[in-house]
């Protein structure tokens, strides 16, 4: 899977007195528009495991190119704490982070365990895209983006069109 690009988020929640915890994740897609769902995999060796079993809502932030660095904290055993000043509140009070490609706030809809890691599905409640940022993206292992405005060449969109 290593060789399929995908983009890359940090998904924090806070669980009754417990500080926000985050975690990165590069599984996140979306599952349905109506009603708005979205869903992502969280391993059961995750040292976040037993947590996530008691979070009812989850903020998710899309990160951008200038956020590798939160990408590759969160994505380390232990650290998931976030910093003074680096998390915000969304309009449900999901935790989330500010300057980010995109936020979903979420309220946990259903979970999944499948094989070694389980299927997390929130409902969205409020979403805030960004369109000027230039994507975090993950590919065979390192951190990157793609050139936003880079388009495949006019033979390859012809031939596209020419299959509708």
């Amino acid at each position: 899977m290593s060789l399929y690009p995908t983009g890359v988020c940090i998904i924090a929640t806070q669980i009754e007195t417990q500080a926000p915890f985050g975690i990165t994740v590069n599984s996140l897609t979306s599952l349905s528009l109506e009603p708005p769902l979205l869903m992502w995999n969280l391993q059961k060796s995750s040292d976040t495991y037993k947590d996530w079993r008691d979070a009812e809502f989850f903020g998710v932030s899309m990160l951008r190119i200038e956020q590798a660095h939160l990408a590759q904290r969160f994505a380390v055993r232990g650290q998931h704490d976030f910093e003074q000043g680096e998390l915000a509140r969304g309009e449900t009070g999901c935790p989330i982070l500010e300057e980010c490609l995109a936020t979903f706030e979420c309220k946990l809809h259903a979970r999944y365990e499948e094989g070694d890691h389980v299927i997390m599905i929130g409902e969205v409640l409020a979403a805030s895209p960004r369109s000027d940022l230039a994507p975090l993206t993950y590919h065979k292992g390192l951190y990157g983006s793609v050139d936003t405005g880079r388009v495949l060449n006019q033979a390859t969109n012809d031939a596209n069109r020419g299959r509708r």
